[in-house]
């Protein structure tokens, strides 16, 4: 025990009571008997020091401390620097909270806060208006208990998945949120987005109105794929009459090439409506893409022999293919996905280049990545290359024929397969598209 003052002043209390006992025992000529009374009144000091002491603790918020001096007075002095020291942080600790609770009230998102089981700890107002919940009532009651919808607890299941580490990071993303109808009105739609846990196995609920978005968004979907449905007729039309011009012998030498212009346009219009037409389709299917047995390695035998008998092929299009080179998903799509992916990559590659193509199976998944030795893309852009129309040098695209939706479709049709897209690419030395797919998307072997 380190030596302070007040075990000094305790020693120097303790040792006084003992000689003046010792000299009232001297004068009494009874030198134990007066020792021992002043051991028995310096017990009684402390015993009435030690209830003054309690009492105020009992009665420490109506009461001033003690008025007193030594080791007691420390004691008072010690405890009251202590309990003021606890009433701050106990208004601090009372400001923060009612300046969070100001705070998710005026928040136009609703926040609700789940213990490890997902059962309710707490939410504000927004929350219950949205959702339907009850104070007190469910506190303590499973979210899924109250909102039923079967997407949304599917939605919660893939949440516990990514914490685990069982969906790669890439689409972890998008597994934390998702949109469904409100349990209070099916017109309304409502966005759920869940962010990791945090303390001791809490998660954070994120609830949002998004009918008006949901409407735009459906407007925006109708209204591409009415179009593009629309568009497909009058340029079937425009497009043989100008076969018809560029094949009449008696057309004019001046009107040949506007001709042909017009006629490339219009292919490229096709093209365009097409590509819109199959995004539109992806994104009306809705849900996971069928469990259909896909065989990869032949879809990909005859994408090759395409490419090399086109007209301007790259110098070498490797390809390695590891077994087993077999996908459960929709055919038209993961053959949409392999002919996006290797047309870009020959397009962007000069006639001296090289795009290879390999599958490979592991642990997380099946996995088919498109390598070019292209122009690559600056960096800046990687984030927005999935977007619809989004070009990195829109002249140079346009020269070249593309729609701007090849990645969007890939994506999209990933997305379908439970997968992600990565994107890896250096300026002025080529790119790495790689598609990553799900282990319950890859068959079992034969």
């Amino acid at each position: 025990m380190r030596i302070t003052p007040t075990v000094w002043q305790v020693a120097w209390r303790f040792l006084l009571t003992v000689f003046g006992g010792l000299l009232f025992g001297l004068l009494l000529h009874r030198v134990a008997l007066g020792v021992a009374i002043a051991l028995a009144l310096h017990l009684a000091w402390n015993l009435w020091q030690m209830l003054r002491f309690e009492q105020w603790l009992r009665r420490r918020r109506q009461e001033m401390p003690p008025d007193t001096s030594g080791p007691w007075g420390e004691i008072i002095g010690l405890a009251t620097r202590l309990y003021r020291r606890k009433q701050f942080h106990k208004r601090r600790v009372v400001q923060l909270f009612r300046e969070f609770r100001q705070m998710t009230t005026a928040m136009p998102d609703g926040v609700v806060v789940l213990a490890g089981n997902d059962e309710i700890q707490w939410f504000n107002r927004q929350a219950a208006l949205l959702v339907g919940l009850r104070r007190k009532a469910d506190f303590g009651r499973p979210v899924q208990n109250l909102v039923r919808h079967p997407e949304f607890v599917q939605f919660l299941e893939r949440a516990r998945l990514a914490e685990r580490g069982a969906v790669t990071a890439e689409n972890a993303a998008a597994l934390a949120t998702v949109v469904i109808p409100s349990p209070l009105d099916a017109e309304r739609r409502l966005s759920f987005h869940l962010i990791a846990a945090y303390g001791l196995g809490q998660r954070l609920l994120l609830v949002r109105d998004v009918t008006r978005e949901a409407r735009l968004e459906s407007m925006r979907k109708d209204f591409v794929a009415n179009a593009s449905h629309e568009l497909r007729s009058p340029l079937t039309v425009v497009a043989g009459y100008l076969d018809n011009l560029a094949e009449d012998s008696g057309l004019e030498s001046g009107w040949q090439g506007p001709v042909e212009e017009m006629r490339r346009q219009t292919v490229r219009m096709r093209e365009i409506v097409e590509a819109l037409l199959e995004l539109s389709r992806l994104e009306a299917a809705g849900g996971e893409a069928p469990l259909e047995r896909v065989d990869v390695g032949g879809l990909v035998a005859l994408l090759r022999r395409d490419i090399m008998a086109s007209p301007t092929p790259p110098a070498a299009f490797e390809v390695e293919m590891q077994p087993p080179a077999l996908l459960l998903g929709a055919p038209g799509e993961v053959q949409s996905i392999l002919t996006n992916l290797v047309t870009n990559a020959v397009k962007y590659t000069p006639p001296e280049g090289r795009v290879s193509l390999r599958w490979w199976v592991d642990a997380a998944g099946a996995h088919l990545a498109v390598t070019d030795t292209g122009i690559g893309i600056p960096a800046e852009h990687l984030p927005r290359l999935t977007e619809r129309f989004y070009r990195v040098d829109p002249g140079r695209s346009r020269k070249q024929g593309g729609t701007g939706l090849g990645l969007a479709i890939v994506k999209h049709a990933v997305q379908r397969h439970g997968g992600s897209l990565q994107i890896e690419s250096v300026d002025g030395r080529g790119s790495t598209f790689t598609c990553h797919f799900p282990l319950r998307r890859v068959p079992p072997a034969d």
